[in-house]
């Protein structure tokens, strides 16, 4: 098999280099002068890293956050170095395995808030709206329809945990975290980048519903790190989809949470593995979303 078609759920045994960090999809390595990210095909759903990893999903995603980067480079500097594992040498010791899922980063000073932009009125915005008629503190118009779009896009941020969940903040709170002009800026900088990126999105027939974004400080200039405009990221919608009042089909891992939400798991346990066609209709997903972002096959 090729480092295209196996899946990785781990990359430690392939990486001489010290691992800084694990996250549920993303493993975090020290050269030195800059980090190494891998991006393992590992998957998770409702708070569970589930077995077993899916084929070309990290594949998808470094490659999907390296075109994306290099496509909103003039209007946002970010963090890539490279994404050759070539360059690497014998820090990788098996190049063909991680090649297009690793990403050369500079070191930068994480700003802890997720800076979230919502388009559409949905997912958790949608339940804070339902119960409180605000979302993070916005006051939204009475009598809104699920999915419905907002006429211009709000920013609702999360500071971020390292365990557990991020917590949705009003803006006012994030000003008092972080400064008002930092704060300020990082709106400004995420509705730009949503806004680019929804009208990309649009032209292919796919709506960008909401997306998050993480920042971090490099000799007090900011710069957008970890991953932009992914399916893990974002959530996409094919646009033949799109309707009020409903759940609509995300352009995602909606063929996992789907199986775990139609089976008799019990939410208390990690659930038992998922079933080869499951994995497989996931991985097709990821592979088409990837398509009709970038025009290319993998």
């Amino acid at each position: 098999m090729t480092g295209q078609s196996q899946a990785i759920s781990t990359a430690v045994d392939y990486v001489k280099a010290p691992l800084v960090y694990k996250g549920k999809v993303r493993e975090l390595y020290d050269l030195g002068e800059h980090f190494l990210i891998v991006v393992t095909d590992r998957i998770s759903a409702f708070d569970y890293v589930l077995d077993p990893a899916v084929p070309d999903k990290g594949n998808v995603l470094n490659r999907l956050s390296a075109f994306w980067f290099d496509l909103t480079k003039d209007e946002q500097t970010n963090h890539v170095v490279h994404t050759d594992v070539e360059k690497l040498g014998d820090i990788i010791t098996e190049p063909e395995l991680l090649r297009n899922r690793i990403m050369v980063t500079r070191k930068a000073e994480r700003i802890d808030i997720e800076c979230v932009v919502r388009g559409y009125i949905t997912g958790g915005g949608w339940r804070q709206y339902q119960s409180t008629g605000e979302i993070n503190g916005i006051k939204l118009p009475e009598g809104m329809r699920k999915n419905e779009h907002f006429a211009e896009p709000i920013f609702t941020p999360a500071a971020k945990n390292d365990v557990g969940h991020d917590e949705d903040i009003p803006f006012e709170r994030m000003a008092e975290l972080v400064g008002r002009e930092l704060a300020e800026e990082l709106r400004e900088r995420s509705i730009e980048l949503y806004k680019l990126a929804h009208h990309y999105c649009q032209e292919r027939g796919i709506i960008l519903a909401d997306c998050k974004f993480e920042f971090g400080l490099i000799d007090g200039k900011v710069i957008l790190i970890d991953e932009i405009f992914t399916p893990d990221s974002s959530r996409f919608w094919a646009e033949d989809n799109y309707a009020y009042d409903m759940e609509i089909d995300s352009m995602d891992k909606e063929p996992v949470r789907a199986y775990l939400l139609g089976s008799d798991w019990d939410r208390d346990s990690k659930p038992a593995p998922l079933p080869e066609p499951v994995v497989a209709a996931t991985t097709a997903r990821y592979r088409e979303i990837y398509r009709r972002l970038t025009g290319a096959e993998l």
